[in-house]
């Protein structure tokens, strides 16, 4: 690992970092960015460790990656500095906001690729 964890990779570090927040018993969790060096694996685990952590924590999820907040049970929308929607994903998907634009241009470019990018 190295000193301070030094010879760990960005995810590995970020891994490190939610292992101690996730043993902590807090009542309240902030998770801020917390997936975004993960990849979709590790990001996959993170979610279900999250909504599994859920039952019994208040959660507060900061991120800009969908994938993230989409099972959360609310989802607020911030925009220069405000809040300017609030919901489920399926509320704020059906209501044709930010959120809905948001989730459409990510359900368009789901499984898009470099040409020549190893799978």
């Amino acid at each position: 690992m190295g000193e301070g964890g030094a010879r760990l990779s960005g995810g590995q570090r970020q891994r490190v970092s939610i292992a101690r927040a996730l043993l902590k018993d807090a009542p309240i969790l902030v998770l801020d960015e917390a997936t975004a060096a993960l990849d979709q694996e590790n990001e996959a685990l993170f979610a279900e460790a999250v909504r599994t952590l859920a039952e019994r924590k208040t959660l507060l999820v900061i991120a800009h990656r969908l994938s993230t907040v989409v099972h959360a049970d609310q989802i607020l929308v911030l925009e220069d500095g405000r809040i300017t929607e609030r919901g489920t994903h399926e509320d704020l998907v059906t209501a044709g906001g930010t959120y809905a634009s948001f989730w459409q241009r990510r359900a368009r470019a789901h499984g898009w690729r470099l040409e020549g990018a190893r799978s």
